[in-house]
């Protein structure tokens, strides 16, 4: 299906890019695990997706859906300073309980999927969503 195909759902009528998705139709295209139930309404408009907490914080996008591999303390700590809403951990990777306690304590909903970078931002482009990095 193509980007301007008009018989897409998550796109708009003219084929552009949705201005926004919740966390919970985020989770739901990328075979997601969490959020918790209360943070399913939080609504994202842009992805930032990058290994690298530096990529992150130069291309940062208030209110936007930060996608990375880093499981440290640091992958919070770069949500917060780049204001992201949410973060998805991908590969299959958990972060350790410190660093789940310090999202939930920043406000941070978190996601994991076992897809990859690559197959995330596909999916999420496909969607309409725009990007950041």
């Amino acid at each position: 299906m193509s980007r301007t195909d008009h018989t897409d759902p998550q796109m708009t009528p003219t084929g552009a890019a949705r201005p926004a998705a919740t966390l919970a139709e985020i989770a739901e295209l990328l075979s997601c695990e969490g959020p918790d139930p209360d943070a399913r309404d939080v609504e994202v408009d842009a992805i930032v997706a990058s290994d690298a907490m530096s990529e992150i914080l130069a291309s940062s996008h208030h209110g936007a859906l930060m996608i990375t591999g880093l499981t440290n303390v640091q992958s919070v700590r770069t949500a917060v300073v780049a204001d992201a809403k949410a973060i998805v951990y991908i590969r299959g990777k958990r972060p350790v309980e410190a660093t789940l306690d310090l999202a939930r304590e920043k406000g941070i909903p978190v996601l994991f999927t076992t897809l990859g970078m690559f197959e995330c931002c596909g999916i999420l482009h496909r969607a309409g969503m725009r990007g950041e990095i």
